[in-house]
């Protein structure tokens, strides 16, 4: 029993850690993402210094697509663990009463969030390395707010982008507390922490939907 609740503590402390690792990539992209609102010559500069730096390129992307398989894949393991430890549900067990919506479906939103990345890798990634390593395409650095813009003249992936970015806000909005506490960190700065938590969780997924709003408003 000991070994066991070692390393379901070890797995939820492996993926808050992945969580947090993805929340600071998360921030960086939106820095670089907000710029294409309001100057195309900045969005392309800053672009293409992170799509030819070999750095970001064969280091820091196979690190990120690491971290995204890893923190999904130890989501679905903690829920199948969670739903094993419970075992036949207790007729007083009333979910709503104990936590939260958004506690109770981090599986749900997860689950939609991986499905907006693929969609996101299919939009973005794939045509990317297509374009370097398998066309040999010569380097364009003025290539990539118009590349940006093209994949929001489309409504209906307008609207699959921002139903997306709400689930990741529900998942943000349980997920950055989480973590935390995962970790250990309870103190005094606790209540800040949580503050800037909700923040974060609702203005960044907001910002990027309203990238992908005022493109298509631009279009």
């Amino acid at each position: 029993m000991g070994a066991l609740s070692s390393s379901t503590i070890f797995r939820k402390v492996a993926m808050a850690l992945s969580g947090l690792f993805l929340m600071i990539f998360l921030l960086q992209h939106f820095a670089i993402n907000i710029t294409s609102v309001f100057s195309a010559a900045v969005f392309n500069e800053v672009s293409h210094f992170m799509g030819t730096n070999p750095l970001v390129q064969f280091v820091l992307q196979p690190i990120l697509i690491g971290g995204v398989i890893f923190h999904f894949l130890m989501g679905f393991v903690l829920e199948w663990q969670n739903k094993k430890a419970r075992g036949i549900k207790y007729a007083v067990f009333k979910g709503s009463a104990n936590s939260s919506w958004m506690s109770r479906n981090m599986l749900i939103s997860g689950a939609t969030i991986l499905a907006f990345l693929g969609l996101h890798f299919y939009d973005f990634w794939v045509p990317e390395i297509k374009h370097k390593y398998i066309e040999f395409l010569p380097e364009d650095p003025n290539r990539y707010h118009e590349e940006l813009v093209h994949k929001f003249e489309d409504l209906g992936r307008v609207i699959i982008y921002v139903i997306s970015f709400f689930f990741l806000s529900l998942h943000l909005l349980h997920g950055f507390a989480s973590s935390f506490q995962s970790v250990g960190f309870n103190n005094k700065y606790t209540p800040l922490l949580k503050f800037i938590g909700k923040l974060y969780a609702i203005l960044i997924p907001a910002g990027f939907a309203f990238i992908a709003i005022v493109h298509y408003l631009n279009n």
